[in-house]
């Protein structure tokens, strides 16, 4: 499985690096589960076409707004946008998982729903900050469930 990320703190990083570790793990155990293959996306990045469906982890970064009824501006993440619209880049993506802070309350992820809302793909899952080995394990399996689909 591919994973597309992008990562501002180093917690979307973490999180996907521990995912990939997770993953490998799984596929020693069961050779039938997938590992995962880690693109980070940033500003420095060539751009090119995808050829191979992968998933996108996009952390959310706002300015303004309250996640409800008077706008917000993505910034800091808005490289992982063009890259999905680069090419149709977006039409390979099997979903989107965010990750926040909860303190943002209703813009908790928010750029990942964005992302779904505006590609239409699934938001399909998220978790806080650099996550928890729970959150490690229920996000790969909800990846498999929906790479097997």
């Amino acid at each position: 499985m591919n994973i597309l990320y992008i990562s501002i703190s180093g917690n979307t990083r973490a999180f996907a690096k521990k995912l990939a570790e997770y993953a490998a793990n799984q596929h020693e155990l069961n050779p039938q589960l997938p590992e995962i293959t880690l693109k980070e996306i940033h500003e420095n990045s060539d751009f090119q076409q995808e050829s191979e469906p992968f998933f996108t982890f996009v952390p959310t970064y706002l300015d303004g707004g309250n996640g409800l009824d008077n706008g917000d501006t993505e910034i800091l993440t808005e490289t992982m946008r063009e890259y999905l619209e680069y090419e149709d880049n977006h039409t390979l993506c099997l979903g989107v998982v965010g990750s926040g802070n909860k303190n943002f309350n209703n813009q908790y992820c928010l750029t990942a729903k964005q992302y779904a809302s505006q590609f239409g793909f699934p938001f399909l899952a998220d978790y806080e900050l650099r996550g928890t080995p729970a959150d490690v394990e229920r996000v790969y399996q909800k990846l498999v469930e929906t790479a097997n689909q």
